[in-house]
């Protein structure tokens, strides 16, 4: 596995090894000892989630400010515009966005340490992502930033308006969102 740091130094990309033949592919999503040695870091999944969307559809920026979730996140179909906002106050990179594409094609994984809300947009006809998280979703611990926030400014690959749920839609600014000492 290959693993690259984003303009975030704590966001990672990793790169697993595929294994592939005329039958297909293998690839390891997920060692903890692997990831462990290559990142430093020892993460205890607690909860898988699975999303399948349209193109268009639009899904954040979510973050929990307490119970806040690391998260490992990947496509298995279709693809994605995967965006990471940092939400630590005391961070250099706080309010910064960082975005890349995920797809089913690449097999790209991003790991989204916890204090950061995370987004995307799907760009192809569907996708299906997955995601494990290091904390349990709490709802009343929930926050959303306004996916176009002029201060933050993210360049969304949309040709119109993408489609919201109403929580994402009533996201609130970052000047005005809850925020990580």
């Amino acid at each position: 596995m290959k693993v690259t740091p984003t303009a975030m130094p704590e966001v990672l990309v990793l790169e697993p090894r595929v294994f592939g033949d005329d039958r297909g592919f293998f690839y390891e999503s997920f060692n903890a000892r692997t990831f462990e040695q290559l990142t430093g870091q020892r993460v205890n999944f607690v909860q898988d989630n699975h999303t399948r969307s349209a193109r268009g559809v639009l899904r954040g920026l979510h973050y929990q400010i307490r119970q806040p979730q690391g998260k490992l996140v990947r496509v298995s179909s279709g693809a994605i515009f995967d965006v990471v906002v940092d939400m630590r106050r005391s961070s250099p990179f706080f309010g910064r966005w960082v975005g890349l594409e995920l797809s089913a094609e690449n097999r790209h994984q991003l790991w989204i340490p916890p204090g950061f809300a995370h987004g995307f947009v799907v760009t192809s006809e569907h996708a299906e992502v997955q995601y494990k998280n290091t904390d349990y979703w709490a709802p009343e611990h929930e926050r959303a930033v306004l996916w176009n926030d002029p201060a933050l400014a993210i360049d969304w690959p949309l040709s119109g308006a993408p489609i919201l749920s109403g929580k994402d839609s009533q996201g609130k600014l970052l000047a005005d969102a809850e925020a990580f000492s």
